[in-house]
C-alpha cells in the first residue's frame, strides 16, 4: 500500500509517499480502506520528534483520523460491522495511508448525507471537542463557553456543539474574517485578540459573571485571562500548549472562585478512554451530524501526493477548518 513516511527528523521535507506492506487485522482490529484523512498539527510535530506515536501506533506513518470503507475483519470482530460498511474515526497513528487498523469499536459509521472528505474532518476535531466540552468541562445545556482559537478544527466543532446545546458561546481569533464565519456556525460574540481584551469583554457580556467553560489551546500566554474570564466554579479545559508552557499561577484566584483546570489529550489516553469518548461521540454527536444540527468545516483537499503543500497550508494562519488528504 501507498503511506506517508516520515523518514527522517524534520518538518514536511521528511515526508515521503513509499509502497509499504499492508497491514492485517488481529484480534478484534478491522482493516479500513482509507479514502480521506485529515491533517492535524501533531503529525509535524511527530515528524520533529516532540509527540511519539503511542503503544502499538505507527511511528513513522502518521495520521490521527480516518474515513473509508471495511476492507477486512479480524478473527475476533463480531459485532455489527460488515464488509464495505463506511466508517470514520481516530487512530494513534497511521490515518496517512491506504489501508489503518482500528479496533472495531473505534469505528463509526458514517451518516448516509456525508462523503469521505467531509467524514475525514470530523474524528479528531469533533471527538476532542465533545470530550473537552462535556466530559472534562462539564458543560450543561444553556451554559457559558469561551473558545480560543475558533477557526481551528477543534473550535469550530466546539462552537457547533455547544450553540446544539443551547449555550452562549464567546470565541477568539486573531482574524476577523474567521469570526465573521464562525457566526455562522452558531458564534454569539467574536472576539479580536489583537484589539480587544478577551475577559474583558466576556465578563461584560455575562453581567461581570464570567464563562462557565474555557476551552483553551494557547496555555501560558492565556492562562491569566482565562482565570478572569471564568465565573465562579467554572472549568478550564486545555486542549493546547501553542502559545508556550509556562506562565505565572495566580492561585489566590483560583480559591476565590473555587476554579478547576483540567489538561486532556485523546491520543495518549488508554485504549478504553479512546473507545469511550468514541462511543459518546457516536451516541450523541453522530445523530446531529446526520441531520445537519452540526457539520464538518473543510478549509482545503489536496491529494496524498501534494502532503508536503498540505501541511504548509495546515501551518499557516488562513485556515478555517480542516485540512483534508484524499487518498
Amino acid at each position: 500500500m501507498r503511506a506517508i513516511v516520515i523518514a527522517g527528523k524534520g518538518g514536511a521535507e521528511v515526508l515521503q509517499i513509499r509502497d509499504v506492506p499492508t497491514p492485517e487485522p488481529r484480534g478484534d482490529q478491522v482493516r479500513v480502506r482509507v479514502r480521506a484523512c485529515g491533517l492535524n498539527r501533531a503529525d509535524l510535530m511527530q515528524a520533529r520528534g516532540m509527540y511519539p506515536a503511542p503503544p502499538g501506533a505507527s511511528a513513522d506513518i502518521p495520521g490521527l483520523e480516518y474515513a473509508g470503507e471495511v476492507d477486512a475483519l479480524g478473527p475476533d470482530v463480531t459485532g455489527p460491522l460488515q464488509l464495505g460498511d463506511r466508517v470514520f474515526g481516530i487512530v494513534g497513528g497511521g490515518g496517512q495511508a491506504e489501508f489503518v487498523l482500528t479496533p472495531e469499536r473505534m469505528a463509526v459509521p458514517i451518516p448516509s448525507n456525508l462523503d469521505f472528505v467531509e467524514a475525514a474532518a470530523i474524528p479528531e476535531a469533533f471527538i476532542t471537542a465533545h470530550d473537552a466540552l462535556i466530559a472534562r468541562g462539564h458543560l450543561d445545556p444553556g451554559g457559558s463557553v469561551l473558545i480560543h482559537a475558533v477557526g481551528s478544527g477543534v473550535g469550530t466543532a466546539a462552537v457547533q456543539l455547544a450553540h446544539a446545546m443551547g449555550c452562549l458561546t464567546f470565541g477568539t481569533s486573531r482574524t476577523a474574517g474567521k469570526l465573521e464565519r464562525a457566526r455562522g456556525l452558531g458564534l454569539d460574540h467574536g472576539i479580536d485578540t489583537t484589539t480587544e481584551d478577551f475577559a474583558e469583554v466576556v465578563r461584560s457580556r455575562t453581567d461581570g459573571a464570567g464563562a462557565d467553560v474555557v476551552i483553551d489551546f494557547l496555555g501560558g500566554p492565556a492562562l491569566a485571562g482565562n482565570l478572569a474570564a471564568l465565573k465562579t466554579r467554572g472549568r478550564l479545559v486545555l486542549v493546547g500548549l501553542l502559545g508556550g508552557h509556562h506562565a505565572p499561577f495566580d492561585l489566590n484566584q483560583m480559591l476565590r472562585k473555587r476554579l478547576t483546570i483540567v489538561g486532556t489529550t485523546l491520543r495518549a489516553r488508554p485504549p478504553e478512554e479512546k473507545v469511550t469518548a468514541t462511543r459518546r461521540f457516536a451516541d450523541q454527536v453522530v445523530p446531529w451530524l446526520a441531520r445537519g444540527i452540526v457539520r464538518p468545516v473543510v478549509d482545503s483537499v489536496f491529494s496524498l501526493e501534494h502532503v508536503r503543500e498540505a501541511q504548509a497550508r495546515m501551518e499557516s494562519n488562513e485556515v478555517f477548518g480542516k485540512v483534508i488528504l484524499r487518498v
